[in-house]
């Protein structure tokens, strides 16, 4: 793909992120206007807006997948790892804000999103069995949590890296060891 091709696509795929998690009936022409492209340019990609949701939902994915690489769960030292996870999560959140419920149900989409989920509790029950998650809450309780937590600081009005700051003494000091 042409850089410039490939700039106009990441245009329309996080400007119609931004823009559906605002008005979900967002239409293409007004993405497309909003991303300084033509709207002809976003059809010849995407024949529907069906196409031009799983795009995005994909995009957010991969993005995630990223994340979850570069933290490097099993050989980074577990704050570090937490550190690294919430700061790209937050960053993911802010730049792909798009309605999730729909991108849970995707059949294509479920089995990432399951390897994802594998992988962030394996994480978790490292950090539980390193000592630095208790061990008398209950199943699940800190992955939810977790989950809460990105979710509120990725509304926050701060800078990635600080909001992970706040996020990983929030975490390890609430359901952390004692």
């Amino acid at each position: 793909m042409r850089a410039d091709a490939a700039r106009n696509l990441e245009a329309v795929l996080t400007t119609g992120a931004r823009m559906l998690a605002d008005d979900p009936s967002a239409s293409i022409g007004a993405i497309a206007t909003e991303a300084g492209v033509d709207r002809r340019t976003v059809y010849r990609r995407f024949a529907s807006r069906e196409e031009l949701l799983a795009a995005i939902y994909d995009s957010r994915l991969a993005a995630v997948e990223d994340v979850v690489r570069t933290a490097r769960f099993s050989e980074t030292a577990v704050p570090v790892a937490l550190h690294r996870y919430a700061e790209g999560i937050i960053e993911v959140n802010r730049r792909w804000p798009v309605e999730l419920t729909r991108m849970r149900a995707e059949p294509s989409i479920q089995d990432r999103r399951s390897r994802l989920s594998t992988e962030v509790d394996a994480f978790l029950q490292r950090a539980t069995d390193e000592g630095f998650l208790r061990e008398d809450i209950p199943a699940g309780w800190a992955s939810r949590l977790l989950i809460q937590l990105l979710h509120l600081a990725s509304k926050e009005d701060m800078e990635a890296p600080r909001a992970a700051d706040l996020l990983v003494q929030t975490f390890l000091n609430g359901v952390g060891a004692r």
